[in-house]
């Protein structure tokens, strides 16, 4: 898959079939949604492009929210549906004043010579927000490209989206999160170097920082570890850690007979079950008590699902 950073590296294409969106997660339906446009591209012999913008519009506007995949998850992800390109447009003040109009013509015609578009009934875009499924149809109509409509994918009862995956993490509900996104929610990142404050109570951590502003989930959880090539099991826990003041937001994770500097390696956090919500303690005494706590319940956990 190749990525393009900026439309200043975008070459003008001859032909695309095209999709535009955050696709945050790549859930279900961004699978489903994804797969149509390859399997469409495939038809007319043309690169499958899907746009998506950084920072979000919403991030933009002061509407940040909890981000569900990394750029290295998402990219990975996409890859494996096999899309061909990635086009990551800045979302900057001159851009976000640019018409509806102005981006079909401009980018979705001039630049990318659109023959196809896969768009959802509700998305807007353009400044305001005045463009929409109707005004694509319109241009559609006019410079002879087809527009269609993304179907909803239900996941149980429940539309498959990021912002329902983000409510079932935020609640705790993984296997609900793993259900709409079709794998387990994960965190992956370079293991740096703590305070090495988990030593003093004997419990020592890795530890992950969180580059997501916001985090969607926060507590003590039974986590898997893919790390060195082989799988742990351990607890985990993320947060501001408020009983040592903590400031910002980080992944700590013990795990159960390690004992290895990995300080540098690249680690994914698999979040199995939570066992409870971050709290404050009024001394390192009770943390260390309530840390043995949550080891054996995430050993139980392990435990009983590997019978």
């Amino acid at each position: 898959m190749n990525i393009i950073r900026g439309l200043h590296n975008l070459k003008k294409h001859s032909g695309s079939v095209v999709t535009i969106g955050n696709f945050d997660g790549v859930h279900i339906g961004h699978q489903q949604i994804i797969s149509r446009l390859v399997a469409k591209a495939k038809t007319l012999q043309l690169p499958s492009i899907l746009i998506s913008f950084t920072p979000t519009p919403q991030s933009f506007f002061g509407r940040e929210q909890s981000v569900l995949t990394s750029f290295k998850q998402k990219h990975y992800q996409l890859e494996k549906l096999g899309l061909d390109v990635h086009l990551i447009i800045t979302f900057n003040r001159k851009f976000s004043q640019l018409s509806a109009e102005s981006f079909i013509q401009e980018i979705l015609l001039a630049k990318l010579g659109v023959k196809f578009c896969l768009i959802g009934d509700d998305f807007r875009f353009g400044s305001g927000r005045t463009g929409d499924f109707k005004l694509l149809q319109s241009f559609a109509h006019q410079y002879d490209f087809q527009v269609e409509n993304t179907q909803s994918v239900l996941c149980g009862s429940q539309r498959a989206s990021s912002s329902k995956t983000r409510d079932y993490l935020a609640q705790g509900e993984l296997q609900l999160a793993a259900q709409m996104l079709g794998r387990e929610f994960c965190i992956s990142g370079k293991i740096i170097h703590g305070k090495q404050l988990g030593r003093t109570i004997d419990f020592p951590t890795i530890n992950i920082p969180i580059k997501r502003h916001i985090s969607p989930v926060l507590g003590v959880f039974a986590v898997q570890i893919h790390l060195l090539g082989k799988t742990f099991n351990g607890v985990a826990n993320i947060g501001k850690r408020p009983t040592v003041n903590g400031d910002n937001i980080l992944l700590e994770v013990f795990l159960f007979d390690f004992n290895q500097m990995v300080y540098g390696e690249f680690a994914d956090i698999v979040f199995k079950q939570q066992i409870r919500k971050e709290q404050k303690f009024d001394s390192f005494d009770q943390l260390k008590a309530q840390i043995k706590l949550d080891v054996r319940t995430a050993k139980d956990f392990f435990k009983s699902a590997s019978n």
